[in-house]
């Protein structure tokens, strides 16, 4: 049965009878995986735009894996198949993806920064780094920025989707 509930971390949640999906506005960029990926779920112009009977779990664990800003995540209802996937059974992002399943304190220190250009989108940056935008700093400890290449922004430097309303493409 697909639910679309309230605030999950700010969000919302949807469910089948085998996972939920929890999405982050906030954290999304717009870089499209999902409804390129599996749009008979994620379709932005349906409301709500999660389908969780569109497919099934596996491709839809996939395609939420794909998510560059871990805007999407996902978490298996039964509990006790959540145990099996990693330690930490109170936080659905550590079960997203596998490289996340880490008992292992992040180290502050030893947290590279990763740059990423979506294809026909921004470029994400994540990690621990300092971003000089202007006259404005800021220290993003494990964080993430999402940076504007097509230059219609209305949050420049910020992405806000825009790239997709004007056809932004990579030559």
């Amino acid at each position: 049965m697909e639910k679309e509930n309230g605030n999950h971390s700010g969000g919302r949640k949807y469910s089948n009878e085998e996972i939920t999906v929890y999405w982050k506005p906030s954290a999304c960029v717009h870089a499209s995986y999902c409804y390129r990926e599996l749009i008979e779920v994620f379709d932005p112009g349906r409301r709500p735009w999660v389908d969780m009977k569109g497919s099934t779990t596996e491709r839809i664990i996939e395609v939420v894996n794909m998510c560059p800003t871990e805007a999407l995540t996902w978490k298996w209802n039964d509990e006790e198949k959540n145990i099996h996937v990693g330690p930490d059974q109170t936080n659905h992002i550590k079960f997203k993806r596998p490289e996340l399943l880490s008992s292992a304190e992040p180290d502050e220190n030893n947290n590279p920064v990763s740059v990423k250009i979506m294809n026909d989108g921004p470029i994400v940056v994540k990690g621990n780094f300092t971003f000089i935008y202007g006259s404005n700093t800021k220290v993003m400890k494990d964080g993430i920025i999402s940076l504007c290449r097509c230059g219609a922004s209305t949050h420049m430097p910020f992405c806000d989707g825009a790239h997709r309303k004007i056809g932004f493409e990579d030559k």
